[in-house]
């Protein structure tokens, strides 16, 4: 049976009167969640830690702000909304001392409760509310009187009306407009880590260096090889997401589509499906959560830093950086240094 799909008729943003939900974090999907629920009339707190560098900035930018502990005792819904690796620790310390019956604990990916790092008392709420894009889109669109597609899934409901609970909140943040497809934290979870490990950002990311690379070391120019196998991936992205494979391709030339059919195939072979299919086993296992989380404890020694490094460092990146400057649209600091 297919999951339903919810829109703004079918969430009743009632469902939140009288009640307070902390967003904790103030990063990119939590300024969009807070900034969007408080201007949709939701009474919103924000929990940060002492001396976090957002706290003047959402103070600046009209949002009642508090310690994370703080936020979470006077909460009716709080949305953790920092990075996985911290959640646990900070579940543990700021949030479950304060998660009384029928409180709300809500995710927006679904790996602590998933792989277990967090384990909710069973007289509470726990569900997802899931944007599929990120924060800053979050906003702009919600700005617009648009909105980004949500996952939603209920986990936990205590209190009988936990789904409508989340729809509501949905709603508040924009995501209704567009869409709110039901799901469960396992298959959000296990499908978002394949989707950005094996085609998004490990996948896409590999292949267009790895195309730079083999034109590089061919002799060509590496500027050359740079617009074509790295500045032009947005503007193919950009009609597939309009259009689909079938509105791109008839927006580019024969030419283009023909070597589509024959060379694609030959690049992501059959090889290339059984890695992704052990990547899959790997997230499905545990196995890469395990990996993840025990690198991120070993903090600034890590393997995830040394790795952030050297990818900073490859001549892809340097060339773009130069490249970038000819961009008249490009705002690429907003990006990098928020």
């Amino acid at each position: 049976m297919a999951n339903r799909i919810f829109y703004q008729q079918d969430c009743d943003l009632n469902k939140l009167n009288g009640k307070t939900v902390a967003v904790i974090g103030y990063g990119s999907q939590g300024h969009a969640h807070a900034l969007n629920l408080h201007e949709s009339g939701v009474k919103v707190v924000v929990g940060l830690y002492e001396g976090s560098k957002s706290w003047a900035k959402a103070e600046a930018q009209g949002m009642t702000v508090m310690t994370s502990a703080e936020a979470a005792k006077v909460a009716d819904i709080i949305m953790i909304l920092i990075n996985d690796e911290k959640q646990a620790k900070l579940y543990e310390e700021s949030i479950a001392p304060y998660l009384t019956a029928g409180k709300t604990l809500a995710f927006a990916h679904g790996f602590n409760v998933h792989y277990g790092c967090i384990k909710p008392p069973k007289d509470v709420n726990v569900i997802m509310v899931a944007p599929k894009g990120p924060g800053h889109t979050v906003r702009s669109e919600y700005l617009a009187g648009k909105g980004v597609p949500c996952l939603i899934a209920v986990e936990q409901d205590a209190t009988g009306d936990a789904l409508e609970i989340g729809l509501a909140y949905a709603l508040g943040i924009g995501g209704a407009r567009a869409g709110v497809l039901e799901t469960n934290f396992r298959t959000e979870t296990e499908t978002d880590l394949f989707g950005e490990q094996a085609v998004l950002c490990g996948g896409v990311c590999a292949l267009m260096q790895a195309g730079f690379e083999t034109l590089v070391e061919a002799g060509y120019d590496p500027r050359n090889a740079y617009f074509e196998c790295i500045h032009e991936m947005k503007l193919i992205v950009d009609l597939i997401y309009q259009s689909g494979f079938e509105g791109m391709r008839y927006s580019v030339s024969n030419t283009a589509e023909y070597g589509d059919y024959v060379t694609g195939p030959k690049v992501i072979t059959e090889e290339t499906k059984k890695a992704m299919k052990k990547v899959l086993a790997d997230i499905q296992s545990g196995a890469f959560a395990k990996e993840f989380l025990a690198d991120m404890a070993k903090g600034k020694d890590s393997n995830f830093l040394a790795m952030r490094k050297e990818a900073a460092e490859h001549p892809a990146e340097v060339v773009g950086k130069d490249i970038r400057k000819l961009y008249s649209w490009a705002d690429e600091e907003k990006f990098i240094n928020n």
